[in-house]
């Protein structure tokens, strides 16, 4: 008889296509309506943890943590649209994901938005937002039936895998920035955070709340978003516009090998991007969540170019916080000069700019043309994202204008009003514009063991001489 007929081969194959045992899909578990009271709950956490993370990016100083909010923003997104969708297809119309789903959660979470350091800022994201949405989640499949609510089930693990990266994350993070001294200021403020949660009945509703009235504490004062960006001690020379990357690039008497240094500056100076990118999404309000999750995936795409760059320097032995000088220009000038559709417009405007083939692909055949594998694979990849960012700015951007060539119009005019003091910055004292190219060029040639070419060496091209020539000098996009 074939092992296929009989009955102790049966007994052998999981059951319930692996979601769990017999006994396990056999308790009651949530209702549809408790099930839904918890994911509305969680959708306004993670909710909420994209605003802050967003929120931060620009004023934070600290490259690794402008990097790291980048990251998690996107992995909120993500989640939010996740619930978003869940919760729809469980007999919700109208969602009523907009409603908060208790006062003491906003005050929770505007505290935390509202932490004046950057310690407590940690604490309360790494510390106790994020560890209570886990132990929330953590609870929903206990609680639930996992062949029921199967769906819901594989929302809360995706979520989970991605907290448990997040929380990893700022563990380290506080343990490199947050000592004794800052853990005692901060104690009392902690213990707010705890009341609020228990006033609330936990994040996800589950006890009884502790009727405590709360006071607010930062939040007091309501939160006022300030788009100015600021930087670490590896940023010494913000101002610094000594370097036009773009000309070189383009001049066809230097050879590939130089350029994919240079590319690796454009990358890492892509870091003013996320800064940029953040501010128009925290002041638009009222959009469609794919809005936003759109946006911060690529807010989060700048970064990780901006990043790409950093491994570059690392992979030629290269400090670049000691030796490049990254500027902040870019996103000083459109976050404290332009309006929110105004800085989506001059984005559109550059990434447009970057389709036709003298832009990314242009990089892409210099990097391939350098013969240096980790340059070549950077550039395609950066290549592909911003063919995803053009789609962005179509979906979002484009659709608000009769016709792409007046979105490219108004994209152009909103960058022409664009101020650029190079001439006052450096009377102002805020820079010399330093041409700090030779050295860096020398340092890679020690790396690539050659010596180095003297025209190459001398290549002297600031942005203040050819402003009169380029019309777009920020590469940044």
């Amino acid at each position: 008889m074939s092992l296929m007929n009989t009955t102790n081969s049966f007994a052998k194959l999981p059951k319930l296509a692996g979601l769990g045992s017999l006994a396990d899909a056999q308790k009651p578990g949530l209702s549809v309506e408790q099930c839904v009271a918890r994911l509305k709950r969680y959708h306004y956490a993670f909710k909420r943890l994209h605003q802050i993370f967003i929120a931060r990016i620009a004023g934070e100083p600290l490259y690794e943590l402008k990097m790291g909010f980048s990251l998690h923003a996107h992995y909120c997104a993500e989640h939010v649209a996740a619930l978003r969708r869940r919760v729809s297809e469980m007999r919700e119309p109208p969602l009523g994901l907009d409603v908060v789903p208790d006062a003491n959660l906003e005050i929770f979470f505007d505290e935390i938005l509202a932490a004046p350091t950057t310690e407590e800022l940690l604490l309360g994201l790494y510390e106790r937002a994020l560890p209570e949405l886990e132990r929330a989640l953590e609870q929903h499949q206990t609680d639930t039936n996992p062949l029921a609510d199967a769906p819901s089930v594989r929302v809360c693990r995706f979520a989970l895998l991605e907290i448990g990266d997040m929380a990893e994350f700022g563990a380290q993070c506080i343990a490199g920035l947050v000592d004794r001294n800052a853990r005692q200021r901060t104690d009392s403020w902690l213990a707010l955070l705890d009341d609020c949660l228990t006033a609330a009945g936990e994040l996800d509703g589950t006890q009884p709340p502790s009727g405590k009235i709360i006071s607010r504490q930062h939040s007091a004062k309501p939160y006022r978003y300030d788009g100015t960006p600021k930087r670490d001690a590896r940023f010494p020379d913000p101002f610094n516009m000594g370097v036009n990357a773009e000309l070189f690039l383009y001049d066809e008497q230097f050879p590939p090998q130089p350029k994919t240094l240079m590319m690796f500056y454009k990358r890492l100076r892509e870091v003013d991007v996320p800064e940029m990118m953040s501010s128009i999404i925290t002041e638009t309000p009222g959009k469609p969540w794919e809005y936003y999750r759109d946006l911060t995936r690529q807010l989060w795409d700048e970064a990780r170019h901006a990043m790409m760059g950093e491994v570059g320097f690392a992979s030629l032995d290269i400090d670049w916080g000691s030796k490049v000088m990254i500027n902040f220009t870019w996103s000083l000038a459109l976050n404290t000069q332009l309006k929110p559709i105004e800085r989506h417009a001059v984005l559109y405007f550059i990434e447009q700019g970057l389709m036709p083939k003298n832009g990314k692909r242009f990089e892409w055949e210099v990097a391939q043309a350098s013969q240096n594998p980790l340059s070549t694979l950077f550039q395609d990849y950066d290549w592909a994202d911003e063919v995803l960012h053009a789609r962005v700015g179509r979906d979002w951007y484009l659709k608000d204008f009769p016709n792409a060539s007046e979105a490219v119009r108004y994209g152009d005019e909103c960058w022409s009003r664009v101020l650029m003091g190079w001439a006052s910055w450096r009377t102002q004292g805020l820079t010399q514009h330093r041409n700090w190219w030779p050295e860096v060029y020398q340092a890679a040639c020690k790396t690539w063991g050659i010596e180095p070419d003297p025209t190459i060496l001398a290549y002297d091209k600031t942005y203040e001489t050819v402003r009169a020539d380029l019309k777009d000098l920020t590469g940044s996009a």
